[in-house]
């Protein structure tokens, strides 16, 4: 697996970029990713404020600095989860089966995972992944999807090498 990629996360959490609660999601995802080859991924917390995250996303996709960035919470159905609808408006092309791949692992172990509203598209070339606010669930989820992560960001970076084994 690739360790080249560029990662940024961004945790969505009223109580938590209030300094009301602590974060437990973002220092997990750090972990596993740094498990993985990705050590120093930069981790802010925002509160779930739409157009807020869609400046932040926008920032981010656009600054040159990111291959990949994850989002952490506001996925749900409570009237402050607004994370989808901020990243549909910062996206040009959704990745339906990234959301349908992590909700299908979920689902295998929560029945509530089938409210979950996640999803995953592209701004450019970079890759934008909504990951449920639950550490264990954000985990879950992104271990769901994060085999086709390198190969996503490599194809719509133009790679054109064909995509099935030879």
């Amino acid at each position: 697996m690739s360790t080249d990629l560029r990662l940024s996360l961004v945790v969505l959490s009223d109580r938590c970029s209030r300094g009301e609660a602590e974060d437990g999601s973002g220092p997990a995802l750090v972990e596993w990713l740094a498990a993985r080859g990705h050590d120093g991924v930069p981790v802010e917390i925002i509160p779930d404020e739409c157009e807020l995250i869609a400046e932040r996303l926008r920032a981010l996709c656009d600054g040159g600095d990111v291959d990949v960035v994850v989002t952490c919470g506001g996925t749900g159905v409570s009237v402050r989860d607004v994370t989808p609808e901020a990243t549909r408006a910062v996206i040009d092309r959704e990745l339906p089966g990234f959301g349908e791949a992590m909700r299908a692992a979920s689902a295998e172990k929560s029945p509530h995972a089938i409210i979950s509203r996640a999803l995953a598209g592209l701004r450019g070339t970079v890759l934008v992944i909504n990951l449920p606010g639950s550490p264990r669930a954000a985990v879950e989820n992104l271990a769901a999807v994060w085999p086709a992560v390198a190969h996503t960001v490599a194809k719509a970076g133009g790679d054109d090498a064909p995509c099935a084994a030879p």
